[in-house]
């Protein structure tokens, strides 16, 4: 059976072609496509050229998905319909799903995980999963065991308000608050990085070398790299990140008690590996008010390696759920 999956964000398309039998898959084709103003049509077109036989195809988007329908939240185009796409790509099945879903069905159903452990905890097979992960925006979902597989379910938590917690962070704060109300993606993502950045350097060190990773096609990127290097506000920019962070993901497992593992997703974690083990993640993650931290430490805290986990997990869905 030909399944087509693609994992669509505010930046990329990935689509890609497999063969599978619902147990086996053999990827076809692959590809990456800027996501641009067309919508998915045309980009699904391109990649199909004349093949006709897909059966089933499955779409994870970054934006919430309500009866098949997505609105993307970061990109121009109009509203996604699963029902108008079967037509218009002549695909008996299409369905849509949040990206975190998607990378949530594919950490529990993949059995060779590619996994950093920031934190062992003490796992229990039959309690909570959470996903999250940070991009172009910031993501959530949890996972509850269903049977002997589990069912995922999506959120908008990237969306709750930034409520920080030392002088630093209040001010940063602050300074977003010219542009309106405050969200934790508007701090914890590639963009949030900017962010802090500018904030650093308008109101904290003016007289520092701000370099020109402003002017980098991918300022997120080349801060974090900047840090690496040494470069001082690009450290201090990934020094706040980090905390913000970490802070993210303990109100994350407070609400869900994830004892079946906390999963980071998403390239910013993956491609910043030492930062995030540096110990300050972890410190925000348990830096709980009126909970003893020791609860927190039970829970299991991981990094995922692979960033295309969304795209394999619409596979995985198509496969298994449709």
């Amino acid at each position: 059976m030909l399944v087509l999956a693609g994992d669509i964000g505010g930046t990329n398309t990935r689509l890609c072609l497999v063969e599978t039998d619902g147990k086996n898959e053999s990827t076809l084709r692959e590809e990456i496509y800027p996501s641009g103003n067309e919508g998915l049509v045309p980009l699904v077109r391109q990649f199909l050229g004349d093949e006709s036989n897909v059966y089933k195809a499955c779409f994870a988007l970054a934006g919430p998905v309500l009866n098949n329908k997505c609105k993307i939240t970061n990109l121009p185009w109009p509203e996604l319909d699963a029902a108008r796409l079967q037509e218009e790509l002549n695909i008996a099945k299409v369905s849509l799903i949040n990206d975190f879903v998607a990378i949530g069905y594919n950490i529990v159903l993949e059995k060779n995980k590619s996994l950093v452990t920031l934190q062992e905890g003490e796992f229990l097979p039959d309690a909570p999963i959470a996903i999250i992960g940070a991009g172009t925006g910031l993501g959530k979902a949890f996972a509850v065991p269903e049977g002997d597989s589990y069912r995922v379910f999506p959120t908008e938590g990237g969306h709750e308000s930034f409520a920080p917690d030392n002088l630093l962070a209040q001010e940063l704060l602050a300074y977003l608050r010219a542009d309106g109300k405050v969200d934790v993606e508007r701090v914890v993502s590639g963009p949030g990085i900017v962010d802090i950045f500018r904030f650093l350097q308008d109101r904290k060190f003016a007289s520092e070398d701000a370099g020109d990773f402003l002017s980098q096609p991918d300022p997120g990127a080349a801060i974090a790299k900047g840090a690496a290097a040494g470069h001082f506000l690009c450290q201090q920019t990934m020094a706040i990140f980090v905390e913000a962070f970490g802070a993210a993901a303990g109100d994350m497992a407070v609400s869900f008690l994830p004892f079946g593992g906390l999963y980071i997703a998403g390239g910013i974690a993956a491609q910043n590996i030492e930062l995030m083990r540096n110990g300050s993640f972890i410190k925000a993650f348990t830096d709980k008010a009126r909970v003893n931290p020791v609860l927190l430490e039970k829970v299991p805290v991981h990094i995922v390696l692979n960033t295309l986990e969304g795209l394999r997990g619409a596979v995985k869905y198509a496969a298994t759920k449709m």
